[in-house]
């Protein structure tokens, strides 16, 4: 089969302008980034059409280090529902350039169930992460500034949470030591770097609904606590207009096109292991504003971006599935029944079966949210029919919907039978009203326990003394109605990345809270999660060329 990147340059790409036509979005509104890109402004949003709109999740089982395909099912699912008469349109996440140039490769799907221009969305696409790296360390520049400007008045600060990012995996700046040199070099004090998915930026960009509401949130983030005691605040430096000036138009969602040239919208992009891992709001309800069917997918595997969306999204933007697709691949779980992963490519019927728990546990997290679940199997070629059957006969077991997925060799006419499954399921038995894990007005403490025990299945929860004393904190600010962001390993339901298949009788162990104020939630630290990522041994940025002026190796 070809190349991901010779099937996205093979492809005839609309102009945006058409694409827009296609669903009834005003050209006139739109702010285009060359032929094939553009922002719509927020204020398109139609909150009446919203509220018609059918909300579809795709999430998955826990994936392999190569990733378990939801990007290429949410792209496939669209083209196949448009391929039957529906008018969906896809929300997606934007594309770090950390795993780009790091583990993974590019994010825009893959084979024939791509969103295009590739190179671009995996890139510096219309500049949104950029604006918000920009925005949180112009922030850092600005906090230093005062406390370097007002020492002489008596001001300083005990606690600095305020941390720089940078859209790259860099281990080297986990842990930095600034201001050094003479007096007017600044004041000397250890920092360090977050990756930019995990800035509160980021998640305060996904999680507004408007410009007032971004300000609002901007305004309140605590940058950390004086030598008084006091949190200190974006809004203390009145500095608030100046970081939404440089956010005005990362703000808009991005309008592209899939390769069979249906619409699709794409806007931030948060990992689910260190953040929530959701597209923005804004993205969502464009989309079903102008889509009888939104069709948008959470990170990882549905113990965090499923149960991040279902708890910090929805909860926040008053929206809620109709239906989730749970994504699976036989790989995945020969892994997950205790097959070595050099060797999951190869026929093995036993490890599948032993793999199914891994599966049936996050099947039943979502119907415990009130969610109605169909199982989405990726083939691929190694796959033999006796594995798929298994799989299927499983899921007809529970009385689960199941289709094989073969979008990204056969485009949408590959997820046909997926998406037929789909309108059905939503028409017969959509879900029910949302049940979330926990109540806002749970404590911090009790939000983490029951989607630790609940969803990842730990017997204990052990926070650790640095943790406690921020609790008490939280709740003396009163933060501790905000909604648990848990980060934590993407490779298992433990803290444990090597604990595949469905481990039991686990402790999970918090070791730190961070407050984001601003995006109004609680990020508990689980084991040894890393909100800045390191390089493997063999970066995908070896194998990225320009070859002709061309971009090769993103795929």
């Amino acid at each position: 089969m070809k190349s991901d990147f010779e099937i996205a340059h093979e492809a005839t790409l609309e102009p945006i302008e058409a694409i827009a036509k296609k669903v009834n979005i005003p050209v006139g509104e739109l702010d285009l980034y060359g032929k094939y890109i553009a922002k719509v402004p927020y204020r398109q949003i139609d909150e009446e059409k919203v509220k018609k709109s059918k909300l579809i999740l795709i999430t998955a089982i826990t994936p392999t280090k190569a990733g378990i395909g939801k990007t290429t099912v949410s792209v496939g699912l669209a083209l196949g529902m448009n391929r039957i008469g529906k008018k969906a349109i896809t929300a997606l996440r934007e594309p770090s350039l950390g795993p780009c140039f790091g583990m993974k490769g590019g994010a825009a799907g893959g084979g024939y169930a791509q969103v295009l221009p590739m190179e671009k969305i995996n890139l510096h696409f219309t500049g949104d992460f950029h604006a918000i790296t920009s925005a949180n360390n112009m922030i850092s520049a600005l906090l230093d500034n005062y406390i370097y400007q007002h020492q002489d008045e008596g001001f300083g600060m005990r606690e600095v949470w305020w941390r720089r990012v940078l859209d790259v995996n860099d281990r080297n700046l986990r842990t930095v030591v600034t201001g050094l040199g003479s007096r007017t070099d600044g004041v000397v004090m250890e920092n360090g770097f977050n990756i930019t998915p995990a800035s509160e930026i980021m998640a305060i960009l996904c999680l507004a609904q408007n410009e007032e509401d971004l300000y609002q949130r901007i305004d309140n983030i605590i940058l950390g606590i004086t030598l008084e005691g006091k949190p200190l605040r974006v809004g203390d430096l009145k500095i608030t207009g100046s970081i939404v000036a440089l956010l005005k138009d990362a703000f808009n969602p991005n309008l592209v096109q899939t390769i069979e040239n249906t619409p699709a919208f794409i806007h931030g992009g948060p990992f689910a292991n260190i953040a929530h891992g959701c597209s923005s709001i804004i993205a969502t309800k464009m989309a079903m504003t102008y889509g009888d069917y939104c069709i948008t997918e959470a990170g990882f595997g549905a113990d965090l971006g499923a149960e991040k969306f279902l708890d910090i999204k929805c909860r926040k933007a008053g929206i809620s599935p109709v239906l989730t697709v749970l994504v699976a691949t036989a790989q995945a779980l020969k892994m997950h029944g205790g097959v070595d992963e050099k060797e999951i490519s190869k026929p093995n019927v036993n490890g599948v079966r032993a793999g199914l728990a891994n599966m049936d546990k996050h099947i039943a997290n979502m119907q415990a949210f009130g969610q109605s679940v169909v199982v989405c199997l990726n083939r691929f070629a190694s796959d033999t029919d006796e594995e798929l059957e298994i799989v299927e006969k499983h899921c007809k077991e529970l009385g689960i919907g199941f289709a094989l997925n073969t979008a990204f060799t056969d485009g949408g006419k590959g997820a046909e039978n997926l998406a037929r499954l789909v309108v059905e399921t939503i028409e017969k038995n959509p879900s029910k009203p949302l049940k979330l894990a926990y109540y806002e007005t749970d404590s911090i403490e009790t939000k983490v326990n029951k989607v630790a025990k609940n969803i990842y299945g730990a017997k204990e929860v052990i926070i650790l003394s640095r943790a406690k004393k921020q609790l008490a904190l939280i709740k003396q600010l009163g933060f501790d109605k905000y909604p648990v962001c848990i980060a934590k390993t993407q490779y298992s339901f433990s803290e444990d990345p090597k604990a595949y298949g469905m481990p039991k009788d686990f402790e999970m162990t918090i070791r730190e809270f961070v407050i984001n104020s601003g995006a109004e939630m609680i990020v508990a630290i689980a084991g040894n999660i890393m909100r800045m990522p390191g390089l493997p041994k063999s970066p995908q940025a070896e194998r990225i060329e320009v070859v002709n002026g061309v971009i090769e190796g993103l795929s």
